[in-house]
């Protein structure tokens, strides 16, 4: 029996060490892996081209560049809050799959940077993939825009250096943002809504909610949730709420798109002067996911809603139309 035991054991202990050197022939692999990745990137050529002066992470395979918002003082509930506690700029890359690279990042941001930031992130080949906020009672409010990108070192580079420039640019002359979106000069709303829904109706082919001179219109989206048929009245829908007069109105609401539809619409969007003002999900474990952005623009109310039906259109919004009765 003790003969048996001795057996076993040392079967238990060849086992074990040949467990063991198989786990550390794995972290070796890993390691030789993460450290090809890191050197087929142009860290260099990175640091060049943001201005910045990054850090490799070896096991990972990702150099990181970041810089703290260290130009305008935030105050939190209060308090005033240094840049290590969670207001630092960064963009990450590595080696791609099927490009040279991918980055990742996210962007600190003052209401009055978001529009310009955004604009400059796309019109430079990058994605805008969240916007949002990360605290409560900020003074001033603080925003956070997360991008991604695939493609060559020197275009994403370039990319994130064009979006951090286009903050330094906004910063540079004021310190101070901004407490309402530009438009100086323009006359205030009217106390009494007064929008005529008939043009409005026309242009999205569709017959909107009134009350109280104000229009609504509701457009639903079909999408399954745990296997259950959802669509307008269940939140998936994108929607557009008109107030002011017809020469002097405004225009909230939410877009609702597939992830492949959020880039082409953001973009367009943007391009006629519709600012956005989030960019979030509202629900886990949907098909198709559905991505969700909140927007905010002034004018007169046809011309907003020409670049609303714009954004219908880029969407693929209006074929699947299950508007209010």
């Amino acid at each position: 029996m003790a003969i048996a035991a001795g057996c076993a054991g040392s079967d238990t202990l060849s086992h074990n060490t040949i467990m063991k050197q198989i786990f550390t022939t794995g972290l070796v692999l890993i390691a030789f892996v993460y450290a090809s990745v890191a050197a087929d990137l142009n860290t260099a050529r990175i640091d060049e081209l943001t201005g910045l002066k990054g850090k490799m992470n070896e096991k990972e395979g990702v150099y990181k560049v970041t810089f703290p918002r260290g130009d305008v003082k935030i105050v939190v509930d209060g308090w005033t809050m240094p840049p290590f506690m969670g207001l630092g700029t960064w963009a990450a890359f590595t080696k791609g799959a099927h490009t040279e690279a991918m980055v990742m990042g996210d962007t600190v941001l003052f209401e009055d940077e978001v529009n310009p930031a955004m604009s400059a992130a796309l019109d430079n080949g990058l994605s805008v993939t969240a916007l949002h906020n990360h605290f409560f009672f900020d003074q001033p409010k603080v925003y956070f825009m997360h991008i991604e990108g695939e493609g060559s070192v020197d275009q994403l580079a370039g990319a994130v250096k064009k979006v951090y420039d286009t903050t330094k640019a906004i910063r540079g002359p004021n310190a101070k943002p901004a407490e309402s979106f530009s438009g100086v000069g323009r006359a205030s709303l009217p106390e009494k809504n007064s929008i005529t829904a008939g043009p409005l109706n026309e242009i999205f082919g569709m017959q909107g909610e009134s009350k109280d001179g104000m229009v609504k219109f509701t457009i639903g989206r079909p999408a399954k949730m745990h296997g259950v048929k959802i669509d307008k009245d269940m939140g998936v829908n994108t929607w557009a709420a008109f107030a002011g007069t017809d020469d002097n109105a405004i225009v909230d609401g939410d877009f609702a798109v597939t992830e492949d539809e959020l880039q082409p619409v953001l973009k367009s969007l943007l391009k006629e002067k519709i600012n956005i003002v989030a960019i979030h999900q509202h629900m886990t474990h949907e098909e198709p996911r559905i991505m969700f952005f909140h927007y905010w623009g002034r004018g007169p109310a046809k011309d907003l809603a020409q670049a609303l039906e714009g954004g219908f259109l880029v969407g693929g919004l209006l074929k699947v139309s299950s508007p209010i009765p």
